[in-house]
């Protein structure tokens, strides 16, 4: 089986075909809608051949897809027929879980994904839960997304991004009894030193995760709307 997977992100979109290990990429933004995001990935894999598509997305998916729209892209993605538009099979889950699952090692592992706003998943030997860490307050006045995001670093600067990374990683791998930390996103390459028991993911283990999406051992639980995956 041919998988198109794709990582859709708030600064690019990018492609793999699971065969061929072709890759491309796009920039994507506060303008992107779904249907030039459509347009957009099928002038760039007009020569690829595929059988069903994973679609990592940057917000909250359901059963039928997105349940809120993206914050660092336009509107209009909640109720969209992407399955219809692209006319293949499809699934899709937030794009911390295609990260998550690609660089799942073992035993019980928290994701941070390191990108425009921070993503977070929970993976064990049997479940892949989609969390939302990056809405827990950081102090009164911001959450913890808008220090660890992209916006955050620019804005206090590298030195206080990793003071709060170090001790944010260390707090919540304990809060969540985590074997170990998995960081990813476009951001991870930045971080060093590793917080004590992280390690360093990267954006390819998406494509990873996108696939694994449609082995025999990974199954979707009907009608839970917070897209719960058993690794079976």
């Amino acid at each position: 089986m041919d998988v198109l997977v794709i990582d859709i992100g708030g600064s690019s979109v990018k492609l793999f075909q699971s065969s061929t290990h072709d890759v491309s990429r796009f920039d994507s933004g506060p303008e992107m809608r779904p249907d030039e995001f459509i347009r957009q990935v099928q002038a760039h894999t007009s020569g690829w051949s595929y059988d069903v598509v994973s679609i990592g997305y940057p917000g909250r998916v359901g059963p039928t897809g997105p349940t809120e729209e993206p914050g660092n892209l336009g509107d209009g993605w909640v109720g969209f027929d992407f399955e219809a538009a692209l006319q293949r099979p499809m699934l899709m889950v937030n794009d911390a879980i295609l990260q998550a699952l690609g660089g799942y090692a073992g035993n019980r592992m928290l994701f941070l994904g390191l990108g425009t706003g921070l993503g977070s998943a929970l993976v064990t030997s049997s479940f892949v839960v989609p969390l939302e860490l990056g809405g827990l307050p950081y102090d009164r006045e911001e959450m913890l997304w808008e220090r660890l995001g992209r916006e955050g670093r620019e804005r206090y600067g590298h030195e206080a991004w990793m003071e709060t990374l170090t001790e944010a990683a260390v707090r919540l791998r304990n809060a969540l009894c985590a074997d170990y930390v998995l960081l990813g996103g476009g951001n991870a390459e930045l971080v060093d030193p590793l917080p004590e028991g992280a390690h360093r993911g990267g954006n390819e283990d998406a494509f990873l995760g996108g696939v694994r999406l449609w082995e025999d051992g990974v199954k979707h639980h009907e009608g839970d709307t917070t897209r719960m995956w058993s690794v079976l």
